[in-house]
């Protein structure tokens, strides 16, 4: 009997993993021009988000950020997803590592 509980246990916590880590948002974020349009963008507390990251610029840029733990590269004309959070509230920078000088942007987290 014991062992039933085990597996069942188990079945019942992979069958709810993925409904519990899916993002329960999607925001994009479009690179035109070397640079992150919108450069600000606001998003919840305490959840997990999904940014779709639209290259429209024709050379490639990397998407990164030290505070939130992310890098991706991002080829030109293509998109790329990229989860995060949950976040406390505050404020999240993000950089294009190859035209850093313009490809600045921030998350705001309320």
């Amino acid at each position: 009997m014991r062992s039933i509980r085990i597996i069942f246990a188990g079945v019942l916590t992979f069958g709810v993993m993925p409904q519990a880590f899916a993002a329960s948002e999607s925001y994009e974020i479009v690179i035109l021009n070397h640079r992150f349009e919108p450069a600000e963008l606001t998003i919840p507390a305490g959840q997990k988000v999904k940014l779709v990251v639209d290259n429209r610029d024709a050379t490639p840029e990397e998407f990164e950020s030290k505070e939130l733990r992310r890098e991706k590269v991002i080829p030109g004309h293509s998109k790329a997803t990229i989860l995060v959070g949950p976040l406390v509230s505050g404020e999240y920078r993000f950089f294009g590592e190859f035209h850093e000088d313009t490809a600045q942007g921030k998350l705001i987290v309320k």
